[in-house]
């Protein structure tokens, strides 16, 4: 019987506790700031303590010279608000794109190029799928091969030629903020950069330096064109990473 009779008594108390806490703004806005920090240091904490919160993937590489300046028009003019690069681990997203992307492939990109926002395909295994001639086609008038696309047209960055004059501290800048680029790549990077469009160039210290970099003269025109790069740095999206191969590591 005296079981009976208390235990209403506690439930009654508790009840009236939480409703003094839903009446007092204050209390409430304090309750729940106590809540959030409490939760954002369990999830935060643990981090200072891992060296490192990015798997290691065979065959990922800093930007070469090109590629990076490619990357700087992608993002100057805008292409990531139309073309995401991250593939969901989804059944429709895999079959469509291909493998899901990985953290280690967007270690080097600063900002990094995730988001869901798709007017166009996603990008991040674009690279080898298309010809550079199809890419050049594709930016120069893109209803030209998509007749329904609502792409702009980039046929000036042909135009626009480059001489990698401040390439050098492009790299220096990525590598105050991480990127492993080393003294001999801040070094060549402008030879480098001017080597990768030149067919006649001798690319075995680039191919060193850059593993897998595609070494051509992508818009097939002379000298080193904003085309040349940008069609540079959509050829090795996806490519580094070689998927027959890879295995995630189970133990992270």
């Amino acid at each position: 019987m005296t079981s009976e009779k208390t235990e209403p008594k506690k439930r009654r108390t508790f009840l009236d506790r939480h409703g003094a806490l839903e009446r007092n703004g204050t209390l409430l806005l304090v309750a729940s700031l106590l809540v959030v920090s409490v939760g954002g240091i369990v999830e935060i904490a643990p981090l200072f303590y891992l060296e490192n919160t990015i798997e290691d993937v065979e065959g990922m590489r800093p930007y070469s010279p090109l590629e990076l300046a490619g990357r700087d028009i992608y993002v100057r003019e805008g292409c990531y608000v139309c073309h995401s690069q991250m593939i969901r681990p989804m059944r429709d997203e895999v079959e469509r794109y291909g493998h899901y992307s990985l953290a280690a492939e967007s270690q080097y990109d600063h900002p990094f190029q995730w988001g869901s926002k798709r007017t166009g395909p996603d990008v991040a295994r674009v690279g080898g799928r298309y010809s550079d001639e199809w890419h050049v086609d594709h930016l120069s008038d893109p209803q030209s091969v998509v007749p329904e696309s609502v792409m702009p047209k980039y046929a000036f960055l042909k135009d626009v030629m480059l001489d990698g004059k401040y390439i050098q501290a492009t790299l220096k800048t990525h590598r105050f903020v991480g990127v492993p680029y080393t003294d001999e790549m801040i070094e060549t990077a402008q030879a480098d950069f001017m080597a990768q469009a030149d067919p006649d160039a001798d690319w075995d210290g680039l191919l060193e330096r850059y593993p897998g970099a595609q070494t051509r003269n992508f818009d097939n025109a002379s000298g080193v064109s904003e085309m040349d790069a940008l069609v540079s740095y959509l050829q090795m999206l996806g490519t580094l990473v070689d998927f027959s191969t890879f295995t995630p590591d189970a133990s992270r």
